[in-house]
């Protein structure tokens, strides 16, 4: 049989749950899924706002939505119609958007602060409206649905980009079956938040500092042509140029519009050549330099962290 077994609201910067509805399914299949619930929470800001996850061997799957913040959890049995799932997170996304303040779920502390909104609210109601379609009150558009659906399908979710949760097993991708390519890698092709100011402002000093890195290794090179010293004055060179690919690496992080792999890590790489470099060339600059380069390095740093991949704004067909 067919149906939705639970639903829930989370808060995708941290996975914080927000909302659920009541679950009175207790087999052993939905209880070792639940399992993956946390992992997969805790991973939602680095996923695209629309995905499926497949337990392949409990035949039973996770579907969710991201927008604003916020994201719309629910598992179903495997065989549930994809249309009806995303219409029914799309309903919950529309209600719970025009019932909340978004300023209260991005403060909230406590877990299911907003559990009035599943228990016995609209995620239950909605819940027993999907699992029943045909007592559905009002026509869902599931043309609009399929279309979209076949024009972005959802990413599908590998176990592989869970690991093992919870002391459960992995389970190997040849079990999904009928769902497409699975990707092992990072999710494609999702954009980042807009640039801000103090972004613009890191960006300009990380140029500056790459110019003045620049201008001072071509200084070095012209002293060691003219003076033709050997071996300490070329690494000066040596540290001149890899300060100024540093600085130039930063921006480029920070402009690129796609959430790439490691690029965190690559930053913080990054920051730390920069420091190496400037602890070198501390006989050839004053205090004050080195603390500029070293700080616009870690404001540069800063801005990359803080620059996260965007939710989907909700389209409402208006």
């Amino acid at each position: 049989m067919s149906m939705i077994l639970s639903a829930s609201v989370v808060r995708v910067r941290d996975g914080l749950p927000l909302s659920a509805s009541t679950d009175y399914e207790q087999s052993m299949g939905v209880q070792q899924c639940r399992k993956y619930f946390k992992t997969l929470s805790k991973k939602l800001a680095q996923l695209p706002d629309r995905c499926m996850l497949k337990a392949g061997q409990y035949n039973i799957k996770y579907s969710f939505i991201s927008s604003l913040g916020v994201s719309y959890m629910m598992l179903c049995t495997e065989n549930y119609p994809s249309v009806l799932a995303f219409c029914f997170l799309d309903e919950l996304q529309k209600e719970f958007i025009t019932t909340y303040n978004m300023m209260k779920t991005n403060t909230a502390i406590r877990p299911y602060c907003f559990i009035e909104f599943g228990t016995d609210n609209f995620i239950q109601r909605t819940k027993q409206r999907y699992n029943n379609p045909r007592s559905l009150s009002t026509k869902i558009n599931l043309a609009d649905m399929q279309t979209e659906i076949k024009l972005r399908p959802p990413y599908q979710i590998s176990m592989s980009e869970l690991g093992s949760a919870n002391g459960l097993a992995y389970i190997s991708a040849s079990e999904f079956k009928g769902t497409g390519k699975i990707s092992t890698g990072a999710a494609p092709h999702q954009r980042l938040e807009a640039i801000t100011m103090p972004g613009i402002v890191s960006f300009i000093l990380s140029l500056l500092c790459g110019a003045l890195n620049l201008i001072r290794g071509f200084h070095a090179i012209e002293s060691l042509l003219q003076v033709q010293n050997e071996g300490e004055d070329f690494s000066y060179v040596i540290a001149f140029f890899l300060g100024t690919a540093a600085c130039l690496y930063q921006v480029q992080c920070y402009l690129f519009l796609y959430c790439t792999g490691w690029r965190n890590v690559k930053s913080f790489l990054t920051f730390s050549l920069i420091c190496l470099c400037n602890m070198y060339l501390y006989e050839l600059r004053n205090l004050w330099q080195l603390f500029f380069h070293v700080t616009v390095g870690a404001f540069s740093a800063l801005q990359i962290r803080l620059r996260q991949p965007q939710g989907k704004s909700p389209d409402y067909n208006v």
